[in-house]
Formats: C-alpha cells, structure tokens, sequence
C-alpha cells in the first residue's frame, strides 16, 4: 500500500513539475506547434499564399517592437515590412532548446526564444537575436498580440 501512495505521490509531483515547467507540458507543445507553423509560412513568405497564412497569425492590432526595425503598430504595417525586408532575404530559425512558454491567466500565453536568421541566397546562418511573444487565446483561436525582437547580433560559434 505504501508503495502504491509513494507512486501515485511520484506521479502527481512529476505532473505538476510538467505544468510548471516551461519547456514542456500541453501549453508548451500548443505554442510550440504555433511557432513552428507560423515561421514555416515566414520562411516561406515569398510566395504570396505563405505569406497571407503568416499573416494570420498576428492580431489586426499587433505591436510589433524591433530593436533595429523600430515600432509597427499594424499587421498590415508589419507584414508590409515583412515583405520588404524578409522576404526571399532570409529565413528565420529556432535555436534548439531555447523557448520558453508562460501561462498569462484569462489570456493566453508568452513565449520566448532565441531564433537565428539564415541567407536565403547562401543558407548561411549569420544573425541571431531574442524574442517574446504574447500570444491571446479568443474562442479557441490563438493570435499574437505583442512581438519583441531584440538584441541582434552576429551568430557566435564556438570552435
């Protein structure tokens, strides 16, 4: 009996560590998936389809914050510089094992990384920055509301 309590205690404990961890757990593999779909469709966003199906991640309102870039504060600005400056130029990947994702209650979730910018032309992987999205969850639909991109810089690989 005792063995049975020690294992049903294990479990829970191992539970609740999942729900408090930000690297794993059912929020985590939701907006991971949603990260992962979205910059699919931006790494893709030259062709006009991907970058429409981009688009419609974003909240008509979002703000967009880019150390480099400056402020946009539409997605209709947004996605006007994405297509300027992104498209065809670069793509953009996650670094392995850097997000993070946090639980806003009643709202939805932040998420935060570190991503890696490649050449289209050479593949050549060369820019890397930090970034936080707060994702808001409406009748089961998940929108990013806010971006920050900050701190780009050159990749540094170590020898």
């Amino acid at each position: 009996m005792l063995a049975c309590i020690a294992a049903i205690a294990a479990i829970a404990a191992s539970h609740a560590a999942a729900a408090d961890d930000p690297q794993q757990g059912p929020l985590f593999d939701e907006i991971s998936a949603l990260d992962k779909a979205s910059f699919d469709a931006f790494n893709r966003c030259a062709d006009p389809a991907q970058s429409e199906r981009y688009a419609s991640y974003f909240a008509p309102d979002i703000e967009f914050y880019h150390d480099n870039g400056g402020v946009t504060w539409t997605r209709d600005e947004m996605m006007a510089s994405t297509r300027k400056y992104a498209c065809g130029n670069y793509t953009r990947q996650l670094v392995p094992g850097t997000l993070k994702v946090y639980p806003v209650k009643g709202f939805g979730a932040i998420s935060q990384g570190t991503h890696e910018f490649c050449q289209t032309a050479t593949g050549k992987c060369e820019g890397t920055a930090e970034f936080v999205m707060i994702w808001r969850k409406t009748d089961g639909r998940w929108l990013v509301t806010r971006t920050l991109s900050y701190g780009h810089r050159p990749v540094e690989r170590k020898p």
